[in-house]
């Protein structure tokens, strides 16, 4: 099993999908990319999570983000699970779905979690930068469901944090205050972000959100 950590540069691979066979690192291009694995189709949690990921595509375009689903079953299987979604989520499945049934792409990113069950692919997510570097892994168990609106905020913070030499503190939402980085001196901070530094502590300086 592949141990994916963050700042590796993630594995490529050629693999057949509900829109056909994808290259990846061709088909993910200069895009941050958001790969999420679901245990296999008509099931009814991912049932749900596929139908929102259709309605959130936007919000992930306007972050230059593409989406790509992957479960072990086949094309075949993926294109009759589409209609119920469509049907039942009242939206259009419009991102590939990757048909992993020889399992090349779960062993590559470490999807199989054989304590939880040997023959099926964990609910995880990856999100990859434009230079196919790992960002983040989440991990669900098979029971919950997962939140994307956390994972458009964590790309919001990762965008905002590679620009800026800042962080983004507990539940931070686009257009809130951010911490500055701690190897700032507080001085050079105040000229570098002129909307104003707040010094809660040495350590935890606070300032607008540079880009808003």
């Amino acid at each position: 099993m592949a141990n994916l950590q963050l700042g590796d540069t993630v594995p490529d691979f050629t693999q057949a999908s509900n829109e056909g066979d994808i290259e990846f690192h061709k088909w993910a291009g200069d895009s941050w990319v958001v790969l999420f694995s679901h245990p296999a189709d008509y099931t009814p949690v991912c049932t749900t999570e596929l139908g929102e990921v259709a309605k959130l595509k936007s919000e992930f375009e306007k972050r230059n983000a593409k989406v790509i689903a992957l479960s072990v079953d086949d094309t075949e299987s993926h294109k009759g699970w589409i209609g119920d979604i469509d049907e039942t989520q009242k939206t259009t499945v419009n991102y590939p779905i990757l048909a992993d049934a020889d399992k090349k792409v779960s062993d590559l990113y470490g999807m199989i979690h054989p304590n939880a069950n040997a023959k099926v692919t964990v609910r995880s997510v990856f999100v990859i930068d434009p230079n196919k570097k790992l960002r983040l892994t989440i991990t669900y168990p098979p029971s919950t469901g997962r939140n994307f609106e956390e994972i458009l905020r964590v790309i919001d913070s990762l965008q905002l944090t590679d620009n800026y030499s800042v962080a983004t503190p507990v539940n931070w939402k686009d257009g809130e205050d951010v911490v500055v980085a701690p190897t700032i001196p507080t001085e050079e901070a105040k000229k570098k972000f002129p909307k104003g530094v707040t010094e809660i502590k040495p350590y935890l300086r606070m300032t607008p959100q540079p880009d808003k």
